[in-house]
């Protein structure tokens, strides 16, 4: 019953108070069959056994499969199968007070005990529903009940008193006000307790990008040294290829090495170069047109940028936004069978948005769904860590924007990506 986690405040409320209904629920049910037993037995009211025992072991009996919740229960959420539970309590309670006097029994003010723990546990919808179920079937018992002699003081002529309509009256209200302000106060327990849902998200998330920023200090610590062994290796290789061989592609290739090498010592320092206060990139001031330099001259790139827009100022960690960028394109190159990624840089209020389109066979929808789990890829192993689009996300909103995926098969993949102009930033920064 309670191995699947709940994924939402609706179902996480019902599931931690299951427990405690069903021991409340057995404890009437006990209680009405010795209350009914004590009747028949006592004051001698005759009553037929079926009547008074059947409705206590129908809740008893359901108390079983619902403390076992077990097979096509299992597709049941909490709330709905508690309101379920709610609903044959009610049905049972009216039976039972059906064949005991009807609305002159003083034990028809239970109904008011499942209105509200509905208020309290169950949604708007389902509080109202079982509040008009216990109204309705309160009202049927002025018309249709077995009379119990000690009970009958109310009625005269065969037919209902003011009394007995001012105790519907006045069960009616009290159903109303308990659903109307009870609901209100669930209502905003609920919000509390969504809140505190998202903010364990949030933290989750937090925590995972600090290992992440962890384990990136620990690479490019470790990194370092074997670095600085090939780069010596790879300048020793092209002297010797320049000086004693006279191999030209030893040495060309010598130098590409030491190139790729100068540009991982690149990466790792900028790495380390962040600010160290807030471990983020501080923002730049800057035109649109600087910010998208390094994508203009990108082969097999097209780029939009509107001529009105490339002299518009942005204040932003250039270099975070640019590896952002370059990252969901290199994504959008790696999709299946693209021949095609374009860039479209435009205006949408105080941001700017950046759309990045590609023409390839586009991702199902359970894998749009994950994107953007950390360590989640559809690459082969090896190709990637499934990194990207998390640290992406986390830069963007970290930022104040959204980036957003919309895919179908077949029909390529859109990536939107927007950023306010101007971040919130301290102006020394600026």
């Amino acid at each position: 019953m309670g191995n699947v986690p709940p994924t939402s405040v609706a179902e996480a409320v019902p599931q931690a108070a299951l427990p405690w209904i069903i021991r409340l629920r057995l404890t009437m049910a006990v209680g009405q069959f010795l209350v009914a037993a004590f009747a028949v037995l006592f004051l001698d009211i005759e009553w037929p056994w079926y009547w008074w025992c059947l409705p206590p072991a129908l809740v008893a009996v359901s108390n079983v499969f619902l403390s076992g919740h077990t097979g096509w229960l299992q597709s049941i959420d909490r709330g709905t199968l508690v309101a379920l539970a709610f609903v044959l309590d009610i049905l049972c309670l009216t039976a039972l007070l059906i064949g005991s006097g009807g609305a002159n029994n003083p034990f028809s003010l239970l109904y008011l005990v499942h209105i509200t723990l509905s208020a309290t546990i169950l949604t708007k919808r389902w509080t109202w529903f079982l509040g008009v179920l216990s109204t309705v079937c309160f009202a049927l018992q002025f018309w249709i009940y077995r009379p119990i002699a000690l009970l009958e003081v109310h009625h005269h002529g065969g037919t209902a008193s003011l009394h007995l309509m001012g105790m519907w009256f006045s069960f009616a209200v009290a159903a109303l006000l308990i659903a109307l302000f009870s609901g209100k106060l669930s209502e905003l327990l609920r919000r509390r307790e969504q809140a505190l849902l998202q903010l364990e998200a949030e933290l989750a998330k937090q925590e995972r990008l600090a290992s992440l920023a962890t384990l990136a200090a620990g690479a490019a610590h470790e990194l370092s040294t074997p670095l600085g062994t090939i780069a010596i290796v790879a300048k020793e290789l092209e002297r010797y290829a320049t000086r004693s061989v006279q191999d030209d592609a030893i040495a060309s290739d010598s130098r590409l090495i030491r190139q790729e090498v100068d540009r991982c010592r690149d990466i790792l320092q900028g790495m380390s170069a962040r600010d160290t206060e807030s471990g983020q990139e501080p923002h730049t001031q800057m035109r649109l047109r600087e910010l998208m330099a390094p994508f203009l001259d990108t082969p097999d790139l097209l780029v939009i940028l509107p001529e009105d827009l490339s002299d518009r100022i942005v204040v932003l960690p250039r270099q975070t936004i640019q590896r952002t960028i370059q990252a969901l394109i290199k994504n959008a190159w790696e999709a299946d069978a693209v021949t095609e990624v374009v860039l479209e840089i435009a205006e949408n209020g105080d941001q700017v948005c950046l759309r990045i389109l590609d023409n390839g066979t586009g991702m199902p929808p359970e894998v749009l769904h994950r994107l953007g789990e950390p360590f989640f890829t559809t690459k082969e192993p090896g190709k990637g860590m499934g990194l990207g689009v998390f640290l992406a996300r986390t830069v963007v909103e970290g930022l104040g924007g959204t980036l957003r995926f919309d895919s179908r098969e077949e029909n390529g993949t859109q990536v939107l990506l927007k950023v306010p102009f101007i971040c919130a930033v301290k102006e020394e920064h600026v």
